[in-house]
């Protein structure tokens, strides 16, 4: 499994942090730049549709997303006010599994899908196992104290005392605790995807 989430950084030549070698020396994107294959050091000419399909591609798998959970998303951020591309950024950076990662009590968002699902985050005080629950401005994400004694919480104090979580989010270090306090900011996160593409993709 280790291998084959590190051939898709290097299928798409992006860092998806889909481990926690993608932070490390270790990261197979750093060590070689190559697609996987024989022909991966050959120049891959793309038509439109190719790009928006790659780019679309790029972020179910760095959101860890279904190809029907993005549809929706897509289609929700239609009927939203603000631009498209900027709306769909921000409804998937408000997904729990994603605010629970960018609160930096793991290291990646698999593990953060993993904690949520078994039912270790709470959410204004109530357990909550659905990854894809959209966070609310107001909020609070905590961890269920009983749940601070598994391994997958090990060192996770350690982990944060030099963490800075993004603006939008309030970080508690010693109640172990967070909180979306006005939406998320895109300029601040720098996401390498162009959304853009990928509402081309499903408007065709």
């Amino acid at each position: 499994m280790l291998k084959y989430k590190c051939k898709l950084c290097r299928m798409y030549g992006q860092k998806l942090l889909l481990n926690d070698r993608c932070a490390s020396p270790k990261c197979a994107l750093t060590r070689r730049r190559t697609r996987p294959g024989q022909h991966g050091t050959k120049i891959r000419l793309l038509s439109e549709y190719g790009k928006e399909l790659i780019e679309k591609q790029k972020v179910k798998f760095y959101y860890l997303l279904r190809e029907r959970q993005m549809k929706r998303y897509f289609l929700m951020a239609e009927k939203m006010s603000e631009p498209t591309p900027q709306a769909l950024a921000k409804i998937l950076e408000r997904r729990l599994d994603n605010i629970v990662y960018r609160l930096g009590f793991f290291s990646s968002r698999p593990q953060a899908r993993q904690a949520v699902v078994h039912g270790h985050i709470f959410v204004n005080g109530k357990r909550v196992d659905r990854p894809s629950y959209l966070v609310e401005i107001g909020d609070v994400i905590s961890i269920r104290p009983q749940s601070l004694k598994n391994g997958l919480f090990e060192g996770i104090r350690e982990r944060i005392k030099r963490y800075k979580p993004p603006s939008f989010l309030e970080l508690d270090k010693e109640k172990l605790e967070g909180k979306l306090i006005k939406e998320p900011i895109l300029e601040e996160l720098k996401l390498p995807f162009n959304f853009s593409l990928i509402v081309e993709f499903y408007g065709r």
